[in-house]
């Protein structure tokens, strides 16, 4: 079975007042010059999963300037052999909407149809940076597997807003808290539990893997000194007897939001954060390929891929090992970098497209 976008239609959608692309199920190779346009098609097919987006951009900043109409993304998507017809869009900076086959849905919806996972330069300082960014790029990871787990994420940090704000306020009244941490730890579980059951799926899609990237070793830690409990009763008796210190830091210092997602170059046994630009570079291809693996058995069908620049910095071997390796999945891989050489490994295994920019108005040519 398979995942891919058939139509693809951007209206008012950042440099593109209108365009469109037609598909046929295989990867899609994207190229133009800095600046173009090419990592906006990108940002739109992620709109049709859950979330924010791979930018985690406001809607007004999506909206195409100077009209400021409001933006739409469309869709028809082949899904486990169905069809489905896919829109959501933002009026004047608002809410985004989602329709499904014409019917308006949640966001997490679109979860039960579609699976959107991606790599992007951004993610390339994933390992040295603060463990907030691990922390999102993992829960995205759970996402793929488990789109309701985007609602246990909400509902933590909404209860953990309102406590930290009785924090602030000194409030010492336990029966202020009581409700807030009860929901917190039932919310607070459930997330771990995902991202323990995420991290095990991980390791099965790469132990044995026929793969040219290295084998990431992942771990679910503290990131700081303080532990994290593993059951709803033990992360409620901690977030009461924590008060304390939550008090006078005036924050939630323990608990799932603090959390940091470990990894070790397998082979080496050297931490991810020691690596070398390129090794984690690898590294991080490498669990993105694993996802999808895993992703192919839970889900009945490979993920698409959003792989941004993903072959800027990687040798014409392991461009074409990875190429090979999407295509081996039947995945729908769209890819983006400045110039078609960069694809040439794949020939005709890939659809091509140039996006060119004049005058902040992006156009999109397909090659034949």
């Amino acid at each position: 079975m398979s995942l891919f976008i058939e139509d693809l239609t951007l209206s008012h959608f950042r440099s593109h007042r209108a365009a469109r692309l037609e598909l046929d199920g295989r990867p899609i190779a994207i190229w133009g010059s800095n600046g173009a346009g090419k990592t906006n098609i990108l940002e739109a097919v992620s709109l049709l999963s859950p979330g924010r987006g791979m930018r985690r951009a406001a809607m007004e900043d999506i909206a195409r300037k100077p009209e400021k109409l409001g933006w739409k993304v469309s869709a028809e998507l082949q899904s486990l052999h169905q069809t489905h017809d896919i829109e959501t869009w933002s009026e004047n900076g608002g809410p985004r909407t989602v329709k499904i086959d014409g019917k308006t849905a949640a966001q997490v919806a679109l979860g039960r149809v579609a699976r959107v996972v991606w790599l992007i330069p951004a993610m390339d300082r994933l390992w040295i940076e603060a463990p907030e960014g691990r922390r999102r790029f993992l829960d995205r990871m759970v996402m793929s597997f488990e789109p309701r787990h985007a609602d246990a994420v909400l509902s933590y940090e909404k209860a953990m807003r309102e406590r930290n704000r009785l924090l602030k306020d000194m409030v010492r009244d336990a029966h202020w808290y009581a409700a807030l941490e009860t929901q917190m730890a039932a919310s607070g579980v459930a997330i771990m539990q995902n991202r323990l059951t995420v991290l095990q799926r991980i390791k099965e899609a790469q132990d044995g893997a026929q793969t040219a990237f290295p084998v990431a070793s992942l771990s679910l830690r503290a990131s700081d000194q303080f532990a994290l409990p593993e059951t709803e009763g033990a992360l409620l008796s901690a977030f009461k007897d924590n008060r304390p210190r939550d008090l006078s830091a005036g924050r939630t210092l323990i608990g799932p939001h603090r959390a940091d997602l470990g990894a070790i170059y397998a082979a080496k046994g050297v931490p991810a954060d020691q690596c070398s630009t390129g090794e984690q570079k690898a590294l991080l291809i490498s669990l993105i390929l694993a996802n999808g693996r895993a992703l192919a058995q839970d889900f009945g069908a490979a993920p698409i891929f959003l792989l941004d620049e993903v072959a800027a910095h990687l040798d014409g071997g392991r461009r074409a090992a990875l190429y090979d390796e999407i295509c081996a999945l039947g995945a729908q891989a769209f890819m983006t970098g400045t110039g078609p050489e960069l694809f040439a490994e794949l020939g005709t295994r890939a659809a091509a497209f140039e996006v060119a920019e004049d005058a902040g108005i992006s156009t999109v040519k397909q090659h034949v």
